[in-house]
């Protein structure tokens, strides 16, 4: 049976560590039960909308990254309940699995659904408020990553000697952008809607789903979900209406396991926001190349440096620029590097500390910026 901490999960949802930087935070290294580990987060949004966390047992790892949209409410209450169901579902099946997680995703949408039909009526906003939900596992040398939306999973590894003339480390994507500016889940989209010429369309420079959402699975995004919702007068009134035959947006993720082998190096999860400006391999090779020390904070720096440069200005300036007016350089981004460490062919050894949970601040404020920081 997977161990889980006996610490209660209501101490994972505090913060920690610190910078310079006033919106920046981020731990430059941490141990994890089968290596260290190294988070950071930059805001960008008037009210920071990404979370991650890491919640770490003497035998797994957890990874979460929730880059929510229209709100933070979403992603905050995701970062509130999905480890908990997870830890419930996994006592009762005794291990991790696919249907596990399949388990502990559904019952967080259904219990976020529960808040909107509670309190919508006075908080209206929270009936269109979503997030994505990106979930990595790592279990007796298997690994297991769920994902909803954009937010993305790469793994570092080693090069094969019979992949000739390639760099010394690969970049192996493991999750799926459910992002209609995809082809591929465009097409997946429509394929669901026959009837509806319009289920995508392209406004705004982007192709978004009903001209308003460019992810087509997400948690919460209540009125993109129930057609019934969307009769009562009171939502049409205070709630923006979207006449729907059916959902158009699911919380089904897309699930990916496999075993972990002495090649695999590192893995990188992260929200959309790293990934508009670093490509898979350039985050891979940044990795690759730099000291484990505040590696999550130096891909932070490598994104931020490429939004400044598509802007003709410097990044030095870009850092001084607020939260809100900073939107409209880059969104938030959140970077979870994992380093693997293997011993004797098993990431499944024992460190000596018995475990605990790092969550990202809800909101990045305190300090003055510092330029030498990122």
């Amino acid at each position: 049976m997977l161990e889980l901490c006996r610490r209660p999960f209501e101490t994972c949802f505090g913060g920690g560590g610190g910078s310079k930087d006033s919106l920046l935070w981020h731990e430059d290294l941490e141990p994890h039960a089968s290596g260290e580990y190294s988070i950071a987060v930059v805001q960008a949004n008037s009210l920071l909308e990404d979370q991650g966390q890491v919640f770490n047992t003497p035998s797994a790892t957890f990874i979460g990254v929730y880059d929510g949209h229209g709100g933070p409410e979403a992603s905050r209450f995701i970062t509130k309940h999905l480890f908990s169901f997870l830890h419930k579902f996994i006592s009762e099946e005794g291990e991790i699995s696919e249907e596990v997680i399949m388990k502990a995703f559904n019952a967080t949408e259904e219990e976020f659904w529960h808040l909107v039909k509670q309190s919508w009526i006075t908080l209206p906003h929270i009936a269109v408020v979503g997030s994505c939900c990106l979930l990595g596992v790592i279990s007796n040398n298997n690994l297991y990553v769920a994902n909803l939306g954009d937010s993305r999973a790469v793994l570092g590894r080693k090069a094969l000697r019979s992949q000739v003339n390639c760099a010394a480390v690969v970049a192996e994507r493991l999750s799926t952008d459910h992002n209609v500016g995809v082809e591929e889940i465009r097409k997946e989209v429509e394929a669901l809607h026959p009837d509806d010429a319009h289920i995508v369309v392209h406004t705004r420079g982007v192709w978004r789903i009903k001209g308003i959402i460019q992810v087509s699975r997400s948690i919460g995004d209540v009125y993109l979900k129930k057609p019934e919702f969307d009769k009562n007068p009171l939502f049409q009134q205070f709630v923006c209406p979207v006449p729907l035959k059916r959902p158009v947006i699911t919380t089904q993720p897309s699930i990916l396991t496999r075993k972990l082998t002495a090649e695999d190096l590192f893995l990188i999860f992260a929200s959309d926001g790293l990934w508009e400006h670093l490509t898979d391999e350039a985050a891979v090779e940044i990795v690759f190349r730099s000291p484990r020390k505040g590696i999550a904070k130096r891909l932070v720096r490598a994104a931020l440096e490429e939004a400044a440069k598509k802007k003709e200005m410097r990044y030095a300036d870009l850092k001084r620029i607020e939260k809100g007016v900073r939107r409209k350089f880059h969104d938030d981004i959140t970077v979870i590097v994992i380093y693997l460490e293997h011993s004797q062919g098993s990431l499944s050894r024992r460190p000596k500390h018995q475990g605990g949970c790092i969550s990202t601040p809800v909101d990045i404020f305190s300090l003055n910026a510092d330029e030498t920081d990122l």
